[in-house]
This record gives C-alpha cells, structure tokens and sequence, in this order.
C-alpha cells in the first residue's frame, strides 16, 4: 500500500499541468534576445556668454578699415601739412551730373606733381590726399567700397573714372564731337575753344588727330574756311596735320586779339564821346 501510494505521488507530479506551465515559460524567456544596456549621453555644456546685455546691445568696433591701401612709407616723421589738405579741400568733386572727373584728376596731378618728399612715392601722396578732395556723393561712393580694395594709385582713378564718367556718357561726347558744327554767328575763336572744350571732356574719345581737325575744318562757314585755306597757302588739306592744327591755333589767337582790341577801341569812343558831350 506504500508504495502504490509513493507511485501515485510520482504520477500526479508528473502529470502537473502548472509544472509543465512553468518550463514553457521558462524556455520562451530564454529565447528572448537580451539587448545590452547603454548609458545615456549627458549633454555638453557649454560655457554662458558672460557680457552683460549693454556690452552685447553696443554697436561692433569693428568693419572700419579704408578702401585705400597706403604702401609703406620708409620716410621718418612724415606727415601731411595741413596746408595741403585745405589745398584739396578747396576744389573738391561732388559728383554731381555737370562735374567731369577727368577735370578733376587733371587738377589734382598738376597740384600733387609739385610735392616733393623724400623716400615717398609720389603716388603714396595722391593715395593719403585723394579722398581729402572729395566731397558729397563722390565721398559717399569711396566709403561704400569693398576694404582694401584699392591697392594703387591706377586702381583709384579708374574706378573713379568708371564711377562718374559711365558709357552713356562717352556715347553722348562723342556724338558731339562727331557731329560739331559753328553755331550762327560764333567766331571762329569761340567755335575753336568750344570744340576743344569738348575733346577736353571725354579724353578717351578715341579720334586720330586726322579726324578731330578734319571734323573741325568741315563743321566751320565758308569764310573761316577760305581764311584757312588762305594761311595754308592755298589748300588746308594739303598741309601735315601737325601744320593745319598750328594754323588753327594762330588764326584763333590773331582773331582773339583783333576781336579784343575792337571792344577796347569801343569803350573808348563811348568814353570820349561821354566827356564831349558833358
């Protein structure tokens, strides 16, 4: 009787359903893969500005470095006399539609020629007093230039010259000079002057010689024609054009005189009569 009883015990064990359970579970848990733990990466901290709010409202420092770059000076104790500097201030350019920025260079080398310094280039000098002789829109065009964008005295005048004397402005001069004509009852002095005026202006007009005096001598009345040919000896055209331009340059000079000396001698018969007739 035990040992049915044992064998009973040994059967019913065998036979638990909740024994059975447990292995199934305990072999799905072991099927299941195990990820590996990590560790979370705590963040950088990064060190606070420490300037308080009025240092960062304040307006930067820098950003003021000159278009014009100024080659080292090798001189001791240079400096620019004030002298000079009103000298540049008194004729400055504005920029404005009637200036002609070729005037304006011409103007500023013939002063800048007469400077004389001591191991300084010239050009160094014309860089430092440039921007001294201009005023209004022109000196608002040189401050709006890239920094150290203007390394040579070359660099400066042609941007400066591209800046106020654009294309349009060429087109238009040389449409002038190619079809001048002597207004009515313009000497021939005036007519002269008034054409090289226009040459003046737009120096890169690009005629020959040849074609500046030949357009001058067909845009002139039948008379100064004739007065021409006649100091040429009879036939201007048949003179080196180095010839016909000198006797342009002494017939405008004669005719200058004469036209002078007839406004004195007129002063002078309306003074004479004046006192008569006091």
């Amino acid at each position: 009787m035990h040992t049915r009883s044992s064998s009973n015990l040994v059967g019913n064990s065998s036979s638990n359903p909740t024994t059975t359970n447990l292995k199934r579970r305990n072999r799905r848990r072991s099927n299941q893969r195990v990820e590996p733990f990590a560790l979370e990466e705590s963040p950088v901290v990064t060190m606070a500005d420490q300037r308080t709010m009025a240092e960062l409202l304040r307006a930067p420092t820098e950003g003021y470095a000159e278009a014009i770059v100024v080659p080292p000076i090798l001189a001791e104790h240079f400096e620019l006399k004030h002298s000079l500097i009103n000298m540049m201030t008194s004729d400055q350019f504005f920029g404005l539609e009637k200036d002609n920025p070729h005037d304006h260079i011409r103007w500023f080398n013939k002063i800048t020629s007469t400077i004389k310094y001591k191991d300084v280039p010239n050009s160094a000098i014309k860089l430092m007093l440039f921007p001294f002789s201009l005023a209004g829109a022109a000196r608002r065009w040189l401050e709006k230039e890239p920094p150290r964008s203007i390394l040579t005295w070359e660099d400066l005048v042609s941007k400066f010259i591209n800046e106020f004397f654009p294309p349009s402005r060429t087109t238009n001069l040389r449409n002038e000079i190619s079809n001048f004509e002597q207004r009515f009852g313009e000497s021939f002095h005036e007519a002269w002057d008034r054409y090289k005026d226009l040459l003046r202006a737009c120096p890169h007009h690009g005629f020959t010689e040849l074609h500046q005096l030949d357009t001058f001598y067909n845009a002139l009345n039948p008379a100064d024609q004739d007065s021409l040919n006649s100091a040429a000896g009879g036939n201007l055209l048949e003179r080196s054009t180095q010839d016909v331009l000198t006797i342009i340059e002494n017939k405008s000079k004669v005719r200058n005189s004469r036209n002078k000396s007839i406004v004195s001698q007129v002063k002078s018969s309306d003074g004479n009569s004046s006192s008569s007739s006091e």
